[in-house]
């Protein structure tokens, strides 16, 4: 084996779940992307050198939505080589807590607040579809 060895490249998405003053649940954030791939997605990106997963989560997030996040758990870690289609990536996904208005930044061309269970899964990019079903069967 070479050295450095030659691997995926780490990533961290987020299922936001964004409640109200009162703690209502409101539903999670979607962006919609204004680099390719096109289409919906979770609020995520690279983590950079030096950087814990877990700030590059809240990180991103921020930079995407606008919203401060609780990290509630992770959901789990996605590495599929096919799961982007720009590079290889091995994604860390967290379940996180926000409340307020998500607003679109980075990346994101806009911002969506849907129930989980409205998604039109079709639309989403990357593996996302599959990160969105274990979400919810986690929900039930």
């Amino acid at each position: 084996m070479s050295w450095p060895p030659k691997t995926p490249y780490l990533t961290t998405d987020g299922i936001i779940e964004v409640y109200d003053n009162h703690d209502t649940f409101q539903g999670i954030v979607l962006i919609e992307r204004k680099n390719p791939p096109l289409g919906l997605a979770l609020p995520g990106g690279f983590v950079d050198r030096g950087e814990r997963v877990e700030d590059a989560l809240r990180r991103e997030m921020k930079e995407e939505t606008g919203l401060d996040v609780e990290i509630e758990r992770l959901l789990g870690i996605y590495s599929d080589p096919a799961r982007d289609p720009r590079l290889h990536t091995a994604s860390v996904v967290y379940i996180a807590k926000a409340h307020g208005q998500p607003k679109a930044g980075d990346d994101a061309k806009k911002t969506i607040l849907v129930k989980p269970e409205d998604v039109d899964l079709e639309k989403l990019v990357f593996d996302h579809a599959k990160i969105l079903k274990d979400y919810l069967s986690l929900r039930r």
